[in-house]
């Protein structure tokens, strides 16, 4: 009897323990947002209208990209409904930077995918977004690969093992098909929840943050740079990262994605 007291007494600590530190990791996107609040951030959302935001390469928002709920967030269901012929990813027009720190908080739903453009450039015929800006990766890890079939993509990129997983390079805080987010540092929330992320850049130094961890640093347009560049996806789109300012942008995915409280500050 005492055994059997001892052994619930343990099991007992272990689900409060386990509980404390859910409640601690969850607290940690309120806490970095509390964090950066400083005089210089310039808002680039208000919660309540897209002003400022348009489609990549056109003149408004695209059907599906609305605020609602001090959200701005892509309904897949509100974009099928009109007659639309221009692409979903959008910017957010009213200015162009350089060198900055962009705080965002998001969340996805399950077999979710987008992204976030940053040094974006409009007009260039044969390239899209992804082949200009780096992207800092936003994906249901967890669930993504067991929706979508990946297998042939992977094998487009050289993949020899593990065909139909996600690919560390593909996986969220990922700088994609570039730089992997750290495993070993990543906090990432459950689809549905939400999540944190800063983008630091300066020519001496990106780095990506996910939910108050550092999970990248590179040096950007380094030989080391160069050299993984050339060897990868983007060996053949010359312009990919050489702006050294442009647009921040988010990715359309053909699937629902919610953000608030973006932010930026000039570094």
């Amino acid at each position: 009897m005492k055994y059997l007291l001892t052994i619930m007494l343990l099991c007992t600590v272990f689900v409060a323990c386990k509980k404390e530190i859910k409640n601690d990791e969850k607290e940690v996107v309120q806490k970095e947002s509390s964090s950066t609040e400083t005089n210089d951030w310039i808002y680039l959302f208000d919660g309540t209208s897209t002003e400022g935001w348009r489609a990549y390469n056109g003149e408004t928002l695209p059907p599906g990209w609305v605020a609602k709920d001090s959200v701005l967030t892509f309904d897949t269901e509100l974009g099928m409904e009109q007659d639309y012929t221009g692409g979903q990813d959008i910017i957010y027009a009213k200015e162009e930077f350089d060198n900055f720190e962009l705080y965002v908080e998001w969340k996805i739903p399950e077999g979710g995918n987008s992204g976030i453009f940053y040094h974006l450039k409009e007009g260039i015929e044969g390239a899209g977004p992804p082949d200009i800006s780096p992207e800092y990766q936003l994906i249901d890890d967890a669930n993504y690969a067991s929706i979508h079939d990946l297998t042939s993509y992977n094998e487009s990129m050289g993949v020899k093992e593990n065909l139909a997983d996600l690919q560390d390079w593909q996986k969220t805080g990922s700088d994609y098909a570039m730089h992997p987010a750290d495993a070993s540092q990543k906090i990432l929330y459950p689809v549905g929840e939400w999540n944190s992320t800063r983008i630091i850049f300066t020519p001496e130094k990106v780095e990506h943050w996910l939910n108050g961890k550092k999970v990248v640093s590179f040096v950007p347009w380094s030989d080391e740079w160069q050299a993984k560049k050339n060897a990868g996806k983007w060996k053949d789109a010359d312009l990919y990262g050489s702006f050294k300012t442009g647009y921040i942008g988010f990715q359309d995915h053909s699937s629902p994605i919610w953000f608030r409280n973006i932010k930026i500050r000039k570094l």
